[in-house]
């Protein structure tokens, strides 16, 4: 993989994760409900009990916010360089519904793990975490076809 390709993934990536997180924050604000994802990772963090400060669980919820963003979109582009999907609008909707999927079950799975859940309302969480996933991968084409 060559520098260029780097850059085209980790930009495509930050811009996705960005707007993905602006929706989800907007998404929290109306429904006045903690959808934040960054926010529940460092929950998630906290009840795990794992022994850093809470400064670092904040920054790690971010890290690994971004983190989880770019491994997407990693895939994307090896399913796109790998000619096993077209890159087009309908296949980038196809990613979301698909990401959305996996980030529910993996939320599901965390939330299971953690001895105190949340006080959310969780269908109205995987509800929005699967349209913020849909927005995710489109802003990520939208900014991978730039460098095409």
């Amino acid at each position: 993989m060559n520098l260029y390709i780097l850059l085209q993934i980790i930009i495509s990536s930050i811009v996705a994760t960005s707007v993905m997180t602006l929706f989800s924050y907007a998404v929290s604000a109306a429904a006045r409900e903690i959808y934040k994802e960054p926010v529940l990772l460092t929950y998630v963090l906290h009840k795990a009990n794992i022994d850093i400060s809470s400064k670092t669980k904040i920054i790690l919820g971010w890290f690994l916010h971004y983190l989880i963003g770019f491994l997407f979109v990693l895939v994307y582009h090896l399913l796109w360089y790998y000619e096993f999907l077209e890159i087009s609008w309908t296949v980038s909707i196809l990613f979301g519904v698909i990401s959305g999927i996996i980030g529910i079950v993996s939320w599901i799975i965390l939330f299971e793990i953690i001895p105190q859940k949340p006080n959310i309302d969780y269908k109205g969480y995987y509800i929005q975490l699967l349209l913020a996933h849909v927005i995710f991968a489109v802003s990520s084409f939208m900014v991978y076809k730039v460098f095409l």
